[in-house]
């Protein structure tokens, strides 16, 4: 069915010659990049006033025409003349050829088409979905010019790449109200996600009302729960705009909730308390007691008469085993049922409840863990663990979908999540050493601040000067590796997309032994290591098949709330998310990161004003509380030089300080910092623009006036810290970044003027910036990293 879905569409795709564009063309302030954009050669545009009039045909779509003149007007700024019931010339003629049921379903049909010519815009769909996904790049196509306001003249052929394309929302950690989740909706709907993940049960907290299960919300909630009326208005809404919600209750693990409201259906004896902390947390769910069926069998059955969609997810992942293995009545219940180990007993647990599901017409969705060849190819498995288990799903005929690399409570570059190919890669025989290759390889060992040191090999292979490479973590496929660049005779740095973020060793090998670094984000983690006497064996990437390949439907992003409360909610979703949504719905061609960066600015001042979403709104909030005034410039200039410390490891720094609870107040300069500063990134272009042209005037005084600009803002942010105790561990960083843009006006000048430096102010230039770039207050001078550039430019 699902198969037929993807290849009608992929069919409908080439009978209308939609084909992307290797990258998107023109200033078109598009996102997600449409399959085919044509623009007229005699470039024009339709001029608009506030007599603009929209009609829709072919289906009833309840509010929508209200909806979208109200964004119009939130657009331009007008007040827009009374709307007319059936105008005979509109401005927005929408015209959808079949109707069909209001609730959307996975495949539903969301192509469209959309010209803009003299005559006005037409938009035709197939259907309501479609219909709602062109008016969305229509809105995003309406420009205040210099002259006017308009539309340029285009023709566009859309439909999406993947049909499932979602945005996973953790309400049990920190609760989100719903006015919170609505707002998020209704940028989901901007971005042309179709999925909304509802993650409602965890060990922190219970948050949904049941009327069979009362002491569920009564003692396992803190009183922040939603009712069954809050959750229909949630799926309301959501149908409105063409979004599926998709509850999620975690089980048999992650079940610390339902443990301290009825133990008696746990593994082990309680009592138990309201978790505080987050982790992999014991209490698990009794396999071998029927009561806990009948809990389950009731459960779905609550959630179905809310949940109209086809999936319910059950969440089935972390499951530690340890109440199973000490339990002697699990362990006989085993016995007597012939369950070889605990993995087996969650697959009984597993298929018992699919039993449940399939009794209230539910599919089941889950973790990678819930994965077994016993579970019916009904099931819909989504995957934390990456790609290759990815492919071995999809390879074994089971569905699936991706979240890995796609988490955006992580903060990472929003390049990073851009480069994550949904579809698992092949190495096209990087890996493969020829008589005329020279290959070395070495060993290295990662310590982080929680956890298993991260270890493994990289090698290097040199063919007539030409370098490549592949990486090899243990317990993972080999990857291949780009940017391969030798700093010095024995220092060399290379770039990888791995499962923590972009991760770029800077390493000296020299004399068999292996030291330095891996930048992994924006942080260093020490790294040491050996060469080793040959190449290792590695294992491949899973890569299935073309035909299937259709088993993978597509991914979503994922927001856990361990560092998230609903305040913070839009600064970190918004608009990283955009980037996500295009992996998910444009072609694999359109990759250009530059062009993605430039349209996403554009995306972010359009949200704010046309969607309503809050990311700058909160982020002044933030600063304003942290400042004690509305004098918060002085923050906002020290936040273009840092960023929150990525990967996990603002998580493990709480971890070690015994502050990873659910109490640890989210009130730091961190948590109203976005996940990279446009400021750094703009530098990082301008020196290497510098580099390149020494004589580039244009980028010299670009970095010129942005450290002129550090260093004048250096009192102000220094009595702004002096006067808040929740900034008094910002000083330093402060004092940082006045002694970086001291170093970064002498860097720019010495490359400018092609001079270089002396050996001692090389080293004592160093020093500054590797002190700079640690980690203090849970965040990095990212700064630092332009700035190593000119340094190392700065050397003859």
């Amino acid at each position: 069915m699902f198969k037929s879905i993807r290849l009608s569409l992929l069919a409908g795709c080439i009978a209308t010659a939609c084909q992307a564009h290797a990258a998107p063309a023109g200033d078109l302030p598009l996102m997600p990049w449409p399959q085919q954009v044509s623009r007229p050669a005699a470039e024009g545009s339709l001029v608009l006033d506030n007599s603009v009039s929209i009609k829709i045909s072919g289906d009833k779509l309840d509010g929508a025409t209200e909806r979208w003149r109200k964004r119009i007007a939130q657009q331009t700024g007008w007040q827009l003349q009374p709307a007319q019931a059936n105008p005979a010339k509109p401005t927005i003629n929408i015209h959808i050829k079949n109707a069909v049921d209001p609730l959307p379903k996975l495949g539903s049909d969301e192509s469209y088409t959309l010209s803009v010519t003299a005559d006005g815009v037409q938009l035709t769909a197939n259907t309501r979905f479609g219909a709602m996904r062109g008016m969305e790049t229509l809105l995003q196509l309406i420009q205040n010019g210099p002259q006017n306001t308009s539309i340029p003249f285009v023709a566009i052929k859309d439909v999406p790449r993947f049909p499932w394309r979602g945005v996973l929302l953790d309400s049990a950690r920190h609760f989100i109200p719903v006015k919170d989740i609505l707002r998020q909706l209704d940028g989901m709907a901007a971005a042309k996600f179709n999925v909304l993940h509802w993650h409602l049960t965890d060990d922190q907290g219970w948050r949904f009302a049941s009327a069979k299960y009362p002491k569920l919300q009564q003692l396992a909630s803190d009183g922040d729960f939603y009712t069954q009326a809050q959750m229909k208005e949630v799926v309301r809404y959501a149908t409105k705009l063409g979004i599926r919600v998709v509850p999620e209750m975690d089980m048999p693990g992650h079940a610390s909730a339902i443990a301290v409201a009825y133990p008696e259906l746990m593994s082990a004896p309680g009592p138990y308390q309201m978790e505080r902390h987050w982790g992999v947390l014991k209490p698990l769910l009794n396999p071998a007691n029927e009561a806990v069926y009948k809990f389950a069998d009731t459960m779905v059955g609550e959630l179905a008469a809310i949940f109209p969609d086809a999936y319910l997810h059950i969440g089935g992942d972390e499951v530690d085993d340890t109440q199973w293995q000490e339990s002697k009545p699990i362990q006989a219940f085993m016995k007597q049922q012939k369950i070889a180990d605990t993995h087996a007993l969650q697959t009984y647990f597993n298929q018992r409840l699919e039993k449940i599901l399939e009794k209230h017409h539910r599919q089941m969705m889950g973790w990678d863990e819930i994965y077994h060849p016993d579970l019916p190819k009904s099931i819909l498995i989504q995957s934390w663990q990456g790609q290759d288990a990815l492919g071995a799903v999809a390879a074994s005929s089971y569905r699936g979908i991706l979240s890995t690399g796609f988490y955006l409570d992580q903060p990472q570059s929003t390049a990073y999540h851009y480069r994550n190919e949904i579809l698992p890669q092949g190495l096209n025989e990087v890996d493969r050493i020829t008589k005329a290759d020279s290959a070395q390889s070495w060993f290295f060992s990662m310590p982080r601040l929680k956890g298993k040191p991260v270890e493994g090999s990289f090698t290097l292979v040199n063919n007539e000067m030409a370098w490549r490479g592949f990486i090899d973590f243990k317990g993972k496929s080999r990857r291949a590796v780009r940017d391969i660049e030798w700093l010095s005779p024995t220092q060399v740095t290379f770039t990888v997309d791995t499962w923590m973020g972009e991760t770029r060793p800077v390493v000296t090998v020299d004399k068999d032994r292996l030291s330095g670094y891996f930048l992994v984000g924006n942080v260093r983690y020490p790294a040491t290591g050996q060469k080793l006497d040959s190449v290792p064996d590695g294992v491949q990437p899973v890569v299935p098949a073309a035909e299937q390949m259709n088993n993978i439907l597509g991914g979503e992003a994922a927001l856990w709330a361990e560092n998230i409360s609903a305040p913070l909610l839009d600064i970190k979703l918004w608009p990283r998310a955009f980037a996500v949504a295009e992996r998910l719905w444009s072609t694999e061609e359109v990759k250009d990161i530059d062009n993605m960066y430039q349209r996403l600015q554009a995306i972010d001042a359009w949200t704010t004003v046309s969607v309503g979403l809050q990311q700058h709104t909160a982020a002044v909030q933030q600063f304003t509380r942290l400042a004690g005034t509305t004098e918060i410039m002085p923050l906002q200039i020290l936040a273009q030089a840092v960023e929150p410390a990525q990967y996990y490891t603002r998580q493990h720094l709480k971890f070690q300080a015994g502050n990873y609870h659910h109490f640890e107040p989210l009130n730091r300069f961190a948590d109203a910092l976005v996940a990279e500063s446009s400021q750094v990134r703009a530098m990082d272009g301008w020196v290497d623009k510098l580099i390149a042209d020494p004589e580039d005037g244009n980028s010299a005084e670009s970095l010129r006036h942005t450290f002129t600009r550090w260093q004048s803002n250096t009192p102000d942010v220094l009595a702004l810290i002096d006067g808040s105790y929740q900034l008094k561990a910002l000083k330093p960083v402060a004092e940082d970044v006045d002694r970086l843009a001291g170093i970064g006006l002498r860097l720019t000048d010495m490359v400018a003027k092609q001079g270089s430096l002396s050996g001692g102010e090389r080293d004592d230039i160093q020093k500054q910036l590797d002190k700079a770039a640690q980690t203090q207050d849970e965040v990095i001078v990212a700064a630092v990293y332009p700035l190593q550039k000119l340094l190392r430019a700065s050397i003859k």
